[in-house]
Protein backbone atom coordinates (compact mmCIF):
# COMPACT_ATOMS: atom_id res chain seq x y z
CA UNK A 1 0.00 0.00 0.00
CA UNK A 2 1.33 3.37 -0.97
CA UNK A 3 1.05 6.15 1.62
CA UNK A 4 0.55 9.40 -0.24
CA UNK A 5 0.35 13.02 0.89
CA UNK A 6 -3.46 12.93 1.03
CA UNK A 7 -3.48 9.90 3.35
CA UNK A 8 -0.72 11.37 5.52
CA UNK A 9 -2.74 14.58 5.89
CA UNK A 10 -5.73 12.52 6.98
CA UNK A 11 -3.57 10.62 9.50
CA UNK A 12 -2.26 13.93 10.84
CA UNK A 13 -5.80 15.13 11.42
CA UNK A 14 -6.91 11.89 13.10
CA UNK A 15 -3.86 11.78 15.38
CA UNK A 16 -3.81 15.52 16.14
CA UNK A 17 -0.14 15.62 15.11
CA UNK A 18 1.67 17.91 12.70
CA UNK A 19 4.46 16.55 10.50
CA UNK A 20 6.98 19.09 9.21
CA UNK A 21 7.40 19.42 5.45
CA UNK A 22 10.97 18.11 5.49
CA UNK A 23 9.89 14.90 7.29
CA UNK A 24 6.79 14.12 5.19
CA UNK A 25 8.48 12.07 2.44
CA UNK A 26 10.51 10.06 4.94
CA UNK A 27 7.43 9.36 7.06
CA UNK A 28 5.37 8.36 4.01
CA UNK A 29 8.08 5.84 3.09
CA UNK A 30 8.34 4.44 6.63
CA UNK A 31 4.56 4.10 7.02
CA UNK A 32 4.42 2.36 3.64
CA UNK A 33 7.04 -0.16 4.80
CA UNK A 34 5.07 -0.83 7.99
CA UNK A 35 1.84 -1.41 6.07
CA UNK A 36 3.63 -3.72 3.60
CA UNK A 37 5.01 -5.75 6.52
CA UNK A 38 1.55 -6.10 8.08
CA UNK A 39 0.13 -7.20 4.72
CA UNK A 40 2.81 -9.93 4.55
CA UNK A 41 1.73 -11.10 8.00
CA UNK A 42 -1.85 -11.35 6.74
CA UNK A 43 -0.67 -13.89 4.14
CA UNK A 44 0.29 -16.42 6.83
CA UNK A 45 -1.95 -19.46 7.13
CA UNK A 46 -2.89 -19.54 10.81
CA UNK A 47 -6.06 -21.62 10.64
CA UNK A 48 -6.26 -24.06 13.53
CA UNK A 49 -3.49 -22.39 15.53
CA UNK A 50 -4.51 -21.23 18.97
CA UNK A 51 -3.41 -17.77 20.08
CA UNK A 52 -0.75 -17.84 22.79
CA UNK A 53 -1.04 -15.32 25.59
CA UNK A 54 1.71 -16.70 27.83
CA UNK A 55 4.98 -18.57 27.41
CA UNK A 56 4.35 -20.70 30.47
CA UNK A 57 1.80 -23.47 30.22
CA UNK A 58 -0.51 -24.05 33.12
CA UNK A 59 -0.14 -20.62 34.64
CA UNK A 60 2.47 -19.19 36.94
CA UNK A 61 4.00 -21.64 39.39
CA UNK A 62 3.50 -20.55 42.97
CA UNK A 63 5.93 -21.01 45.82
CA UNK A 64 5.43 -20.77 49.53
CA UNK A 65 5.86 -17.26 50.89
CA UNK A 66 8.33 -17.93 53.65
CA UNK A 67 10.46 -15.36 55.41
CA UNK A 68 14.07 -16.21 56.01
CA UNK A 69 16.76 -14.62 58.12
CA UNK A 70 19.39 -12.75 56.13
CA UNK A 71 22.63 -11.18 57.28
CA UNK A 72 22.61 -8.53 54.55
CA UNK A 73 21.66 -5.73 56.94
CA UNK A 74 24.53 -6.57 59.28
CA UNK A 75 27.04 -6.75 56.41
CA UNK A 76 25.96 -3.40 54.97
CA UNK A 77 25.82 -1.75 58.39
CA UNK A 78 29.48 -2.69 58.98
CA UNK A 79 30.48 -0.49 56.02
CA UNK A 80 28.32 2.49 57.01
CA UNK A 81 30.02 5.35 58.86
CA UNK A 82 27.25 5.31 61.48
CA UNK A 83 24.40 2.86 61.96
CA UNK A 84 22.09 1.75 64.74
CA UNK A 85 19.69 -1.23 64.84
CA UNK A 86 19.92 -1.78 61.08
CA UNK A 87 19.38 1.88 60.14
CA UNK A 88 21.86 4.41 58.78
CA UNK A 89 22.49 7.47 60.90
CA UNK A 90 22.92 10.61 58.81
CA UNK A 91 23.48 14.24 59.77
CA UNK A 92 20.41 16.38 60.23
CA UNK A 93 19.96 18.72 57.24
CA UNK A 94 16.60 20.37 58.02
CA UNK A 95 16.09 22.51 61.09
Amino acid sequence: MQIDDKLLTKLEKLSALKVSEEKRKELEQQLGQIVDFVQKLDELKLDGIEAITSTTTGGTPFREDESCKSSVIEIISKHAPKSQEGFFIVPKIIE
